[in-house]
C-alpha cells in the first residue's frame, strides 16, 4: 500500500470513529479521495502543481455540482492531514478554487398532477381483483401519501420502522442527513387513515401467513418478501402510477420533496419552518424555494401592488 492509499484508509477510519458519519457518506468520500488519488498519479507530497491539474480533470468529466462536493472531500482530507501533522503545508491554503456554480431550480409537480397521480391509487385499490394486488395498492397509498405529506427524502422514507412513527399523535421520526433526527406532524386524517390501513394490511397479513410480526426486522415499508422496501422500488412504483393515470411528466421522487416544499412556501409558510421540515442545516439550500414560487409571486403581483389602487386622472 503506498503512502496516500494508506493515509486516505486513516482518515476514512477518523471520519467513521469520530466523527460518526454514516455508511453512504463515507462511501462517497472514499470514491472522491481514490478518483483523486489516481488523478495525481498517487504521488505524495502533492504540490500546488497537481491539484491544479486535478482541478482540470474534474471541470472537464463532471457537472459544477459534483465538481464541487469532490474539492471540499480532497480539502477535508488535507485539513485532516494537516492538523495530525502528517505534512507540514497543506497545498489547498493557497489555491484559488472558488467558481460560480449555475442555479439549478428544483422541478415540481403541480397539484393537480399530484391529485391525479394519487388518486389513481386509490382507484387500483378500489378494482383490485385479488387480495394480493388490494394489499399492494394499500401499501403503495401510504408510501406516496407519506412521502408527499411529509417531504422526507425517498431514503429516509424507505429507512423508517414501525417504532418510528405513532399513528395515534400523527408524529413521525426522521433520521436524516448526517443521523440528524427530525420530528414531522402528518396533519392530514386521510394520510394517517392510509397508514393505519396499510398496518392492518400487513398485520393480518403477517398472521395469515404465520409470519412474525417483527417479520421485515421491524421495517414499516416491506416488499413482497417482507423484507425493506427498496429506493429503487419505490422508483418503480411512481413509473407504475405514472403511466396508469396517463401522467406525461417524468416524476422522480425527490419531485415530491420539492413540491411539499413549494407549495407551503406559496401558502404563506414562514420559509424558517420548512427548512426545519425538510432537515436542511442551512436556510440557503431552503431558499432556492423562493425561486420556484412564481404563483404566489404572481398572485401577490396581481392583487397586492400598490399600481392597482391607482386610477389615472386624465383630465
Amino acid at each position: 500500500m503506498n503512502d496516500i492509499t494508506r493515509l486516505i484508509e486513516l482518515y476514512l477510519e477518523y471520519c467513521r470513529i469520530h466523527k460518526e458519519l454514516d455508511r453512504k457518506t463515507l462511501k462517497a468520500y472514499r470514491i472522491d479521495l481514490t478518483q483523486f488519488a489516481a488523478v495525481t498519479d498517487f504521488q505524495f507530497p502533492i504540490t500546488k502543481e497537481l491539484l491544479n491539474d486535478y482541478l482540470s480533470v474534474l471541470h472537464q468529466k463532471f457537472q459544477p455540482k459534483t465538481v464541487k462536493r469532490k474539492i471540499a472531500s480532497a480539502k477535508a482530507f488535507f485539513r485532516f492531514l494537516e492538523f495530525e501533522e502528517i505534512i507540514s503545508f497543506n497545498p489547498f491554503s493557497k489555491l484559488n478554487i472558488s467558481f460560480r456554480e449555475p442555479l439549478r431550480l428544483p422541478r415540481i409537480i403541480p397539484a393537480p398532477v399530484i391529485q391525479k397521480f394519487l388518486s389513481a391509487i386509490y382507484r387500483e385499490r378500489q378494482f383490485a381483483k385479488t387480495p394480493y394486488q388490494k394489499q399492494v395498492a394499500v401499501r403503495d397509498i401510504a408510501v406516496m401519501e407519506l412521502l408527499f405529506a411529509t417531504g422526507m427524502r425517498i431514503s429516509e422514507l424507505c429507512h423508517l420502522k414501525w417504532q418510528d412513527i405513532d399513528l395515534e399523535s400523527g408524529r413521525v421520526l426522521i433520521f436524516g442527513k448526517g443521523s440528524k433526527e427530525r420530528v414531522l406532524q402528518i396533519g392530514n386524517p386521510d394520510v394517517l387513515e392510509a397508514l393505519r390501513s396499510y398496518r392492518t394490511s400487513v398485520f393480518s397479513n403477517f398472521e395469515q401467513s404465520a409470519e412474525p410480526l417483527t417479520a421485515g426486522s421491524g421495517w414499516l415499508f416491506l416488499n413482497r418478501r417482507h423484507s425493506r422496501l427498496s429506493e429503487q422500488s419505490v422508483r418503480n412504483m411512481i413509473c407504475k402510477y405514472v403511466r396508469i393515470a396517463g401522467i406525461t411528466m417524468h416524476i422522480t421522487p425527490h419531485m415530491f420533496r420539492h413540491s411539499f416544499a413549494t407549495l407551503l412556501l406559496e401558502a404563506d409558510v414562514d420559509i424558517r419552518y420548512i427548512q426545519k421540515m425538510l432537515g436542511h442545516s442551512s436556510i440557503n439550500t431552503t431558499e432556492i424555494y423562493t425561486y420556484v414560487s412564481t404563483h404566489k409571486q404572481k398572485e401577490i403581483l396581481m392583487e397586492k401592488h400598490p399600481r392597482n389602487l391607482m386610477k389615472m386622472d386624465e383630465g
